[in-house]
């Protein structure tokens, strides 16, 4: 049985029939917000991105010379 003060806890449209198909949408919205974070910076990074082939090259052995 249900408590009588969850029945009247969070806003009206978002509460669900039962704790776990809240705490589920809880759940799915943070991996929503996670992954629309994750789509909004690689997106960013690929308008900021500069145009044409780079050839500098850089990575952790970038400092030693390679020939």
């Amino acid at each position: 049985m249900r408590s009588s003060l969850a029945s009247t806890k969070g806003l009206k449209l978002v509460r669900g029939p039962s704790v776990r198909i809240d705490a589920a949408r809880r759940r799915w919205a943070v991996v929503g917000a996670v992954a629309a974070l994750a789509l909004a910076g690689s997106l960013m990074g690929y308008l900021t991105a500069p145009a044409g082939p780079s050839d500098m090259r850089t990575g952790p052995f970038s400092y030693f010379p390679s020939e």
